[in-house]
């Protein structure tokens, strides 16, 4: 983080000095009650908190290539997430990544298994806090045990909505206590620990904060979380939703590419931030999502689907031209068919010239903050729980709608719907929050996942997908470690 330097191989180097290399993000941690002689003060414990960042904010894989685990975190997030959309794709049909766009990932998976354990790795460091944070100053225990539980609840609802039904460890727990390790519980308790976590957080935490858990940050993904359940809570969506716009701290940027580019801007709610040129605190996918002149390891990642690009045209706006890009040959297509995404392109980037793009002086070790939650997300589920599965005409509804898409350069009055549908609420997410990776879970929550991504697949020839595939599998290392205990999705 950007203006928090890291202490977090002083926190492993003495919460897991007996793991070897190979267990070292297993959420087993052997030896975790190291940690009661090193959290004996406030200092300690703040310093465990900005540990569990460092777990989302992840490894780069410029500074680790192996294909071994190093916790990635959210680095390879728009794998899981949108390449398993009808937004994008890989460049190749070579390797391991490219098995997430064509429905095909295996428990074998590398990438998979890195997201999951990483996710794990956040809850066991936020349960280590938990555990210890009594040791912090008085006034400062609630506060520190809020942001914690928000951080592991972002960890369990990623990892809900993606795996299904996971482990849920809400304490510090040694090698003896594999029933809680390895005992997959239902949607359902997980979703309630989950509510239980972010209900601390808006009562409890301030909206100082964009890099770290706010009031805010909480109040937006408790409303997430309310829509995204078996039984939405809209009523519980909106009260969130409308907390957040009423506390008239955060606005729309009136240049869509601002929210980018001109970090923790007013439109942030809740990022995670990187430092560019510094490998240690940099990330790789801003090389990765570049293809026609290739910056990353890969040959790339997040290339725009064609049916994106042209729900684009018709109903993006202005953000069209801030979100992708195509380059030589393909810039002359009327639709783009390998087209890049530009929304975080890296430091000293110029793309001018579509036949000789510059992506900078590091653009492996890129430092554009990764946008967690942001205001237009929040109008947009404003609107989303206003209309309760269903089509409306309710002004405060299609209020929230128009003013995102007037952001997007269409007139307020004109092009405001008397009645704004299901299917117009979901394509306007599509191309405000393209490749931040939502699109998967909106049609999960919109409940058109299969109907849609069915289709996608059939288009593009992906005859491996069924509606199973939208459950990832879980990891077989973690299956094989718990000796016949956690058990598999269906395939």
């Amino acid at each position: 983080m950007k203006n928090l330097k890291f202490l977090i191989f002083v926190i492993l180097g003495a919460v897991f000095v007996s793991c070897d290399q190979d267990e070292f993000l297993n959420p087993l941690p052997d030896s975790a009650i190291v940690a009661d002689t090193f959290f004996e003060s406030d200092a300690d414990v703040l310093a465990g908190l900005i540990g569990i960042y460092d777990a989302i904010q992840g490894v780069n894989e410029n500074t680790q290539s192996s294909t071994s685990r190093y916790n990635r975190g959210i680095q390879l997030e728009y794998l899981l997430t949108e390449h398993r959309s009808d937004n994008t794709r890989s460049k190749t049909l070579e390797g391991s990544r490219a098995d997430f766009h064509r429905y095909i990932v295996e428990p074998i998976n590398i990438q998979s298994e890195d997201y999951y354990q990483s996710m794990f790795e956040i809850i066991s460091r936020a349960n280590n806090v938990l555990n210890y944070v009594g040791v912090a100053d008085a006034d400062n225990v609630s506060s520190y045990a809020a942001e914690a539980k928000f951080l592991r609840a972002y960890a369990y609802f990623n990892l809900v909505r993606l795996y299904g039904p996971v482990p849920l460890v809400t304490s510090s727990v040694g090698p003896s206590d594999k029933d809680i390790l390895y005992t997959r519980k239902s949607e359902a308790e997980v979703y309630a620990q989950i509510v239980s976590d972010l209900m601390e957080g808006t009562t409890t935490l301030h909206n100082g904060h964009k890099a770290r858990a706010s009031k805010a940050a909480a109040q937006a993904l408790l409303a997430k979380v309310y829509l995204s359940q078996e039984t939405p809570d809209y009523n519980g969506a909106r009260q969130m939703c409308e907390a957040i716009v009423t506390s008239g701290e955060f606005s729309l940027q009136s240049n869509f590419s601002d929210v980018f580019y001109n970090e923790l801007n007013d439109e942030i709610i809740f990022a995670i931030q990187y430092i560019s040129g510094n490998p240690d605190e940099s990330q790789g996918f801003s090389a990765e999502f570049t293809s026609y002149k290739r910056q990353g390891r890969q040959d790339g990642l997040n290339i725009v689907n064609p049916n994106l690009v042209q729900d684009f045209m018709t109903h993006g706006g202005n953000r069209a031209s801030a979100s992708f890009k195509a380059f030589g040959d393909d810039a002359d297509l009327p639709v783009p068919e390998d087209a890049e995404v530009i929304k975080f392109l890296p430091e000293g980037s110029d793309i001018s010239d579509t036949n000789s793009p510059s992506y900078g002086g590091s653009p492996a070790n890129a430092g554009n903050d990764w946008v967690v939650l942001r205001y237009a997300d929040v109008l947009l589920m404003h609107a989303e729980a206003i209309m309760a599965g269903g089509d409306t005409s309710s002004a405060a509804a299609i209020d929230s709608y128009m003013a995102v898409r007037s952001r997007a350069g269409f007139d307020s009055v004109n092009d405001r719907p008397a009645v704004l549908t299901q299917n117009d609420l979901l394509i306007e997410r599509r191309v405000e929050l393209a490749f931040e990776n939502h699109r998967f879970f909106d049609l999960l929550r919109f409940g058109k996942a299969h109907d849609v991504l069915s289709a996608h697949a059939t288009a593009k020839g992906y005859t491996s997908y069924n509606q199973r595939r939208l459950l990832l599998p879980i990891p077989e290392r973690e299956i094989n470690l718990s000796d016949g205990l956690l058990t598999q999705n269906p395939q």
